[in-house]
């Protein structure tokens, strides 16, 4: 078998065998294979696409080449949730104490960040004390004995798809859907999880940035988890604004505390809610959606769903009475209101803009080395719909160092985009996918 005959087939259209798709990922994995062919089959692939077949194939490949996570320790379905990102999306804290009250374990590795905001283990550790690395017999027992577990992601997960992205984002491969789904699905195979619901952002503050495009992904994606077993869904959702009010990462775990309390902004709790439920329907815990909601909503109104997140917290080390009391979370030195120039209604916010703007801050990383302040961010006054006349507050920056304020607030103006007229409010979910296919609600 060749390499280059492997390359001259997809670049014609021709279906890949799942021994070519071996061959080929396993070798470059090993180091056999060099960049240069793996460049040429990627961009083939940009061209030509890949068969729902091919995609599992080469994700299951990709799991392979690396740690895959046993969790069959863990009693009952383990469902995973994973997000496309956004700016303000803090969902995952939200959800897995949630879930968990529910009675569905929730065994959950997750990453840093790199860009607007930290990733949800950087916003865990604004709780004080709290473990994000701990050994996987406490990860299966922790999950076992409250239904929780929320850490870092361990060992060597998917060192191809790692090896593949470098490669893909110096070739100009990185926008392929296949390689795209391949690279995200691997991860969550790799990391065990029976089930899986995945948040597809779309809009401005998305990677993707049309319906469409989202709508492919998530497809490709509930294909590749379809043809290797695992249920997956795809809910596709608004990025063309941030999530909730409060973007940072101490500010975030605030704003989950918030939603927990049977509180928090509406967008955060319907969305919560939403993937919430999908969640239980896999997880066997509801037969519905509407069912599912209600035990979710139940939860959030009884205090137990903050609860599990206290046990969480505890079991890991960290500090419960932040919880308990979010004053106590870290809080920057200086608030300054950013005004707004200009009178309308918000018609949208470049949720771009405002990531940027509390990267400028430091609430996330420009490079890998970078530190993260987990105490800075801010807080967006003004969402789509609302009036703004001149002078009003359109958002608060929580700040610690001063130095790129001013750039921080022109990000925020330029973020706003207003209207003279009245603005429909955008929906919050726009389809749903599955295996049996799409259903649009726009």
């Amino acid at each position: 078998m060749r390499a280059v005959d492997i390359i001259q087939k997809k670049r014609d259209g021709v279906e890949l065998s799942a021994e070519e798709i071996k061959f080929f990922i396993g070798g470059y994995s090993k180091g056999d294979l060099p960049d240069y062919q793996m460049a040429a089959l990627a961009m083939a692939i940009v061209f030509q696409g890949m068969t729902p077949k091919e995609l599992a194939v080469m994700t299951l490949e990709m799991a392979k080449s690396g740690d895959q996570i046993d969790l069959s320790p863990i009693k009952g379905i383990k469902v995973d949730k994973h997000s496309t990102g956004g700016v303000g999306d803090k969902t995952s804290l939200v959800l897995a104490p949630l879930v968990a009250a529910a009675g569905v374990p929730v065994a959950k590795m997750s990453g840093r960040g790199l860009g607007h905001t930290g990733g949800t283990i950087d916003k865990l550790e604004a709780i004080a004390g709290y473990q994000v690395e701990i050994e996987e017999e406490q990860f299966f027992n922790q999950v076992n004995d409250i239904g929780v577990s929320l850490i870092g992601q361990t060992g060597n997960i998917t060192p191809a798809d790692k090896k593949l992205y470098s490669l893909r984002d110096v070739t100009a491969t990185v926008e392929s859907i296949p390689l795209i789904a391949s690279s995200i699905m691997s991860k969550k195979i790799a990391a065990g999880a029976d089930a899986i619901v995945l948040d597809v952002k779309t809009g401005s503050g998305a990677f993707m940035k049309t319906l469409d495009d989202s709508i492919a992904l998530a497809q490709a994606m509930v294909d590749i988890g379809t043809e290797v077993g695992r249920q997956t869904v795809g809910i596709i959702s608004d990025m063309d604004q941030p999530l909730g009010h409060l973007i940072g990462n101490s500010l975030e775990v605030e704003e989950a505390i918030m939603t927990l309390n049977n509180g928090g902004p509406a967008d955060l709790r319907e969305l919560s809610l939403i993937l919430g439920s999908y969640m239980l329907v896999l997880g066997g815990a509801a037969k519905t959606d509407a069912e599912a909601r209600e035990i979710l909503e139940r939860h959030l109104a009884d205090g137990s769903a903050l609860e599990k997140l206290k046990q969480l917290v505890e079991a890991q080390g960290g500090d419960a009475s932040m919880i308990a009391d979010p004053s106590l979370l870290p809080h920057a030195s200086e608030r300054i209101e950013v005004k707004a120039v200009a009178a309308g209604t918000v018609a949208a916010i470049q949720a771009e803009h405002v990531g940027v703007a509390a990267m400028l801050l430091g609430a996330g990383r420009e490079t890998k080395e970078s530190q993260i302040d987990l105490a800075v961010g801010l807080d967006l006054r003004k969402k789509v719909g609302d009036k703004v006349n001149v002078g009003d507050t359109l958002a608060i920056l929580h700040v610690n160092d001063t130095k790129r304020v001013e750039e921080a607030k022109d990000r925020i103006i330029k973020a706003y985009e207003l209207s003279q007229a009245d603005v429909a409010a955008k929906p919050l979910v726009y389809a749903i996918v599955t295996k049996d296919g799409v259903q649009r609600f726009v």
